[in-house]
């Protein structure tokens, strides 16, 4: 493979993510029948106060600058996380860069930590947070093996749950995203199929990976579903949203999907069904009205479920927004106020906005969302030269009546 088809590929997540998330601008509005429908305690929501997590992303710096190992984490995209039942914190990343960083100035003088350009890629990585918030080890990388040449798999969003329903023990589950090497307009993988690990306790060892959904024969990579981009529990169930690639090819918005699963079943392809318009069935339909990029994350807050994604068009690139519903279907309402989070420097953009509720503490969300260069000519030099460029950053969002 040629130097510059490496170099795309070792920023293929951010990259990828990052223009799925500028090309597919979000519009979600009211659905005009079908959506469920719950009792009290729904009301419109909206971002409120928004304020930097200095703590939780000066951690994550303090951990990936460590020199004290070469095989550990020091940057990475796609950021996921789910709380243990020993209270630790489990986080996963897609690509992500391993190697030793270097205090500045960096080669060409400037003021930023750096890494050897010849520095290790992995397709994903897993990091574990003691009870305490301090990041303390990596899991032997990648976690998740390639499942065939030209393939990999990003891991996205993860829950705690019983091994089988009504199991006294529980497991991880982890949604992958497999992708398979492409053509352009592929240069970030082909979409392929959405699987299940399942991860034992508290060792957090892979004991099985499971096809959920294989797209491998659907004709258009374009109408490929992918679903794991967040999780919401419900009464018994798990509902996986998830989308299409629509954007990197013809249209300009990607479709927006939900799945439900019963607690304790991801790891079954037969247990789950797809929300088609009027109810739940095996035939997956758009949400009518939503047209998301690829990364967006839900959570529910006292009865109202909450989007966040980032806004619509140009903005895209600097700017967050939110929707609300009463619902895990919908109908979506908004986009609601707006915010843009500091970026570090020009020449670079916010993607993949992700809550992690499990962090929520005095009302208060914690949401971080990925760092990458805006350009793909010389990206991966550029992450190199400026570690800091290519990790999460934290925030914190107090959500108010609409």
């Amino acid at each position: 493979m040629p130097e510059d088809g490496r170099a795309r590929q070792r920023t293929g997540t951010g990259i990828g993510l990052l223009l799925a998330l500028v090309l597919g601008a979000v519009l979600l509005t009211a659905l005009p029948h079908g959506g469920e429908r719950e009792g009290g305690g729904c009301t419109p929501r909206r971002l409120g106060a928004v304020s930097a997590d200095a703590g939780l992303t000066g951690e994550f710096a303090r951990y990936g600058d460590d020199a004290t190992r070469t095989d550990d984490w020091t940057g990475g995209d796609g950021t996921h996380s789910v709380r243990l039942p020993d209270g630790r914190v489990l986080w996963l990343f897609s690509d992500t860069y391993l190697g030793q960083v270097h205090r500045p100035p960096n080669p060409v003088g400037e003021s930023y930590a750096w890494r050897d350009t010849s520095a290790p890629l992995v397709r994903n990585s897993a990091v574990v947070m003691d009870t305490k918030g301090r990041l303390e080890s990596t899991l032997p990388v990648p976690l998740f093996p390639n499942p065939a040449p030209d393939q990999w798999r990003w891991p996205v969003a993860a829950r705690v749950e019983p091994r089988s329903p009504g199991s006294a023990e529980s497991v991880v589950r982890v949604l992958l995203w497999v992708r398979t090497a492409g053509q352009s307009p592929w240069i970030y993988g082909v979409p392929t199929a959405t699987e299940v690990a399942t991860l034992s306790l508290p060792d957090l060892r892979v004991e099985s990976v499971v096809k959920v959904l294989d797209q491998s024969l659907v004709p258009d990579p374009s109408r490929r579903l992918l679903f794991g981009t967040t999780l919401v529990d419900k009464g018994g169930f798990t509902y996986v949203y998830g989308g299409d690639d629509g954007q990197a090819v013809s249209r300009p918005n990607s479709s927006a999907y939900v799945a439900r699963v019963p607690e304790g079943r991801l790891g079954e392809p037969a247990a789950w069904r797809y929300w088609d318009g009027s109810g739940w069935g095996l035939k997956p339909r758009a949400l009518r009205g939503a047209e998301v990029g690829s990364a967006f994350s839900v959570v529910q807050v006292e009865g109202t479920y909450v989007l966040f994604t980032m806004a619509a068009g140009a903005a895209g690139l600097t700017t967050m927004t939110s929707y609300w519903a009463c619902s895990p279907t919908g109908p979506w309402h908004g986009p609601t106020k707006s915010f843009s989070p500091s970026l570090p420097s020009a020449g670079v953009a916010a993607y993949n906005p992700q809550v992690h509720p499990q962090l929520t503490s005095d009302g208060r969300l914690v949401l971080s969302y990925d760092v990458n260069w805006l350009e793909t000519t010389g990206a991966s030099a550029s992450i190199n030269a400026n570690v800091s460029l290519y990790r999460p950053r934290f925030v914190t969002v107090r959500l108010e009546r609409a």
